[in-house]
This record gives structure tokens, sequence and C-alpha cells, in this order.
């Protein structure tokens, strides 16, 4: 392929946004593009997306970023290989095989509405909460998939009868994707990725296959599931309709299996993705490390069929960047994301305010969902400066909180001995924020130059598969390591521990509050 002008579309399907961004053979971006899409809020506790409302943004996306590309000389037409796709994980949709309609809104990842379905399992189950942690690395939490099944099954009509009748397909954000730019009703092809499938609840972690026992006991009909594939192969062609035609999908994975490719990490390395949510994860390599100090065990990628199996340890925190947006949304206290830097950065400490975003629960480690947000050591000198610097360092806390169970798990440890942790996503261009964390971890945080780093991971599986990229050009220091910048710790270990007991105060406080009165 020497010589002609060669490039890889990365699809990338966020929480809150959908992107395509085209890459060149040194993975330069070319062109790209973002929409936005509705959240939809219909009670407490619930979160939905419109899937039709999605494939519109992506089909938009896609256009564009061929318009801009083309617009700058390049022939995308051409020259375009394959595309990656990568997207926000666990959110579930079911739909219609023969009509190709949802049967229900897709019901996304940071929905509680299963909490009642999760206690009466928990009860009837002998292992209780990790019941199912041995086969799938997973607790029984909202979180997952399987649960959301559970719910569409009991609660929508049209659900029941579409499975009685063999017309339901279940789906994960990429098989619902995949389906339908493969065809949709005319012979779309129906499959995820092994990293979607392992945040089902749903997956066996040994054999990378759906887990018979746990899919009986849970009355999941298996027909309803996609084929799992690799996250590196030729999966199938875009069909007509779409802005680009013909065109291989040879990579997938769940955005944060595909900021861990971006970034390159492999075993004993750690990334820690800030989007939404912040995501940290842990390569472990061939081994299926269960925690004991409350993160889940996952794949972490399989680059193609043959290619062997990296594992994770990973903590997931649901509220990190959406506290901030949360600032300026609700509260009115910025105007924009980005303004938080210099308003936290006026004061040199939070005055001893700490905040904990349990807005529907807490994650990794603690994993309460009768947790509700909390900000206390409010005094009459507390103003929104102080506000500002504690929902930065909230997130620092959450991630820190997160690595030093990695820690105690054992695996947390960079080749050179000193361990570092790489970081990625939106909210990481806030120095102050990365400085922050450093100095409430003791350890250097890296920042690369491009941090965008799942759709660049997307890309890297897609250009993989193709023959465009080595291994050795994704896994070597290369183009995506040049000039990173690194935050060092500058705070003393005495003011760190003194911090850190505080923060585990705060949050101690946020449980058990699930039921206050309206």
């Amino acid at each position: 392929m020497s010589g002609e002008e060669v490039f890889i579309g990365s699809l990338d399907q966020g929480t809150t946004s959908t992107r395509f961004i085209i890459y060149d053979r040194s993975a330069k971006t070319l062109g790209s593009h973002q929409v936005e899409f509705t959240q939809y809020y219909p009670q407490s506790g619930w979160v939905e997306h419109d899937p039709m409302e999605i494939l519109e943004t992506v089909r938009v996306c896609i256009a564009k970023a061929v318009e801009k590309a083309t617009a700058l000389g390049h022939n995308i037409d051409s020259g375009l290989k394959a595309i990656g796709l990568t997207n926000q994980r666990e959110t579930s949709v079911i739909w219609s095989k023969s009509t190709g309609a949802p049967l229900y809104n897709a019901i996304v990842w940071m929905d509680v509405r299963t909490s009642s379905i999760c206690r009466k399992l928990e009860k009837e189950l002998s292992g209780g909460r990790t019941h199912f942690a041995e086969a799938c690395g997973l607790p029984i939490s909202t979180y997952f998939s399987a649960l959301k099944i559970l719910w569409l099954l009991e609660n929508v009509d049209a659900v029941k009868e579409a499975v009685i009748k063999g017309d339901a397909l279940f789906g994960t954000i990429d098989t619902w994707l995949i389906w339908n730019l493969t065809g949709g009703t005319e012979n779309g092809l129906h499959v995820t990725d092994v990293s979607n499938a392992s945040r089902t609840m749903l997956m066996n972690l040994k054999t990378l296959e759906w887990d018979n026992t746990i899919l009986n006991t849970l009355q999941i009909p298996a027909q309803i599931l996609p084929k799992i594939v690799s996250n590196s192969e030729i999966i199938g062609n875009i069909s007509k309709g779409w802005p680009i035609t013909g065109i291989p999908i040879a990579g997938c994975l769940g955005d944060q299996h595909a900021a861990m490719v971006g970034q390159a990490c492999r075993k004993g390395e750690a990334k820690s993705t800030y989007g939404t949510g912040a995501f940290i994860l842990l390569n472990t390599g061939d081994e299926i490390v269960q925690s004991k100090h409350g993160l889940l065990t996952t794949l972490a990628y399989k680059l193609g069929p043959e290619g062997p199996t990296n594992y994770a340890l990973e903590g997931s925190i649901a509220i990190a960047g959406a506290a901030v947006q949360w600032l300026r949304d609700s509260l009115g206290i910025i105007e924009t994301a980005s303004e938080i830097e210099e308003l936290a950065g006026r004061v040199d400490s939070t005055g001893g305010v700490y905040f904990v975003p349990a807005f529907s629960g807490l994650f990794a480690p603690w994993w309460r969902d009768d947790a509700r947000g909390v900000c206390i050591g409010i005094t009459r000198f507390t103003n929104k400066s102080h506000i500002a610097r504690a929902v930065l360092e909230s997130m620092c806390f959450q991630v820190k909180d997160v690595l030093d169970s990695m820690h105690k798990d054992g695996g947390a440890n960079d080749e050179k001995g000193e361990f570092l942790l790489r970081v990625d996503g939106g909210a990481t261009v806030n120095n102050l924020l990365m400085q922050i964390q450093a100095d409430l971890l003791g350890n250097p945080v890296v920042r690369p130059a491009d941090i965008e780093t799942t759709a660049l991971g997307a890309a890297y599986a897609a250009g993989l598969a193709v023959g465009v990229w080595k291994d050795s050009d994704v896994f070597s220091s290369g183009e995506k390591k040049e000039n990173p910048t690194v935050f060092r710790p500058k705070l003393d270990e005495e003011t760190r521990k003194k911090k850190n007991e505080s923060w585990c105060k705060a949050v101690s406080r946020t449980f058990d509050l699930a039921d206050l009165s309206l």
C-alpha cells in the first residue's frame, strides 16, 4: 500500500455525542465531525437515548468528515480502506428484525431503573451480588446490559411479543450500528465484539461465548443475542444508502477498550479516560484477575480472531465530567465547561469543602446504589471557586480510590518501577485537573499529544485488520507518544494523606440517602 493515499475512518459513538474521524497512514487526523444528541430523563434515575436519532448523527458525521477531508485535497473515496467503530458500552437496544424499528428507547449505561431487579436477584441467588462474577467478572448491578434486558422483557409488551414471534434482536450500541450499517432489514449483520459482550454480564470470560448457565438462570433467550467476534477483523461491508459504501467495518471495541489500544496499554499498564464518567483500566495480560477490592474483571482487547486475549481490571466512575456539566447546566455557576479551570484556580484549596457526585449512586470501588450526592464542609467563607475546585478534586479522588484498589489487587506497575497513569478524554485539557490528579495520587500523570485516544484505538484495530498497520506500529513508542505532557506531584505526603481521610469521610456520608423525602 505504499505510495497511494491510505485512510482509516473511526466512528466514535459516545454517551452524549457521535464523531467520525478520518486518519492518514501516520494516524494524523485529516477531517472530523461531531454531533451531540438528545438525552431523555423520563423519571428520576432513568436515562434514555433514541436509537434512530443516534443513526442520524452517524450519517451526518460520516458525510461531513468526508466532505472536510475532501476539501483539503484528499481523495477519501478511493483511499478509505476500512472503518473502526467504538461506542458507549452497556447501553441496550431491542429492535424488530423485520421492520428495523426499536421496540423501546435505548436504556443508557448509567440508568438505575433496574435496582429493584438487582435487589431481587441478590436475595434469590445463592451467591448474592457476585453470583455470576466467576464466569463473567461482573457483580449484579444496574450498570450492565443483562439487567436492562430483564427490565425490557418484564415491562415492554412490544418486546415480549417480538421475542415470542422470533422477531426481537438485542444489541449494545455497536451491534445496533453494525446491523444498520451492513443492511438492516436487508440481511444486516447481527454482531458484537468481545469487549462489548464482556459488559453485558452474559459472556463467559474464559470461552468468550455467551454463558448458557447465566442465560438459563436469568431466562434470557439466546436467540436474541448477537454473534461475538474479535476486536480486529473484517466484520462486513457498509451497505448502500450510507455516505460511504462498500467499505469494510474492520474494528469494533467498547470505548474504554479502544482507549487502551489508543494508549498502547500493555500488561501492568493503566489508563484513565475522563469523559461523562471516568474509567480506569489496568491490563492484566492473559490472566483473569478476580478483584477483592470492588473492581470489575473484564476483557481488555483481542486484536484478531487468533490474537491473544488481554484481560483487565476496571474501575468505573459514573460521574466525572458530568459533574462539571451539572455546575454549568443545573446551577449556572459556569457558562462553559472550560471556565471551571479558571474559576477553581482562583483559590489554592477547597477551603475544607468536599463534594461527592453520587448523583445516581456510586460505582467502583464502593458499589452503593443507595448513595446520593453530598457537599460537606461548607462555611460562610465558602464561595463558588471553592465549590468548583471541590468538583475537580472529586473526579481525582474517585480515580485515586480505584487505583488504590488496583494496587491492592496487585499488578499496577510500570516497567521502569515508577507507576505512571496514562490519561485521555475531553476533560484532560484542564491542566489544573491533571495537576490535582498527580498531587492526590503521588504519581506522575502522562497526557498524550492526542487526547482522543478512543477514536484512535478503533482506527488502529481496523487498520491492523486490513494491513495498514502492524502490531509494532501500534505498540511501539511512535508518533502518538511524541510530546506528551507529564504532571508530577507537588503535594507533600502528609497533606495528601489528610485530604484522603477527609474524602473518605465525605464518601461515607453519601450512603443510605436514596429514599430522602422529596
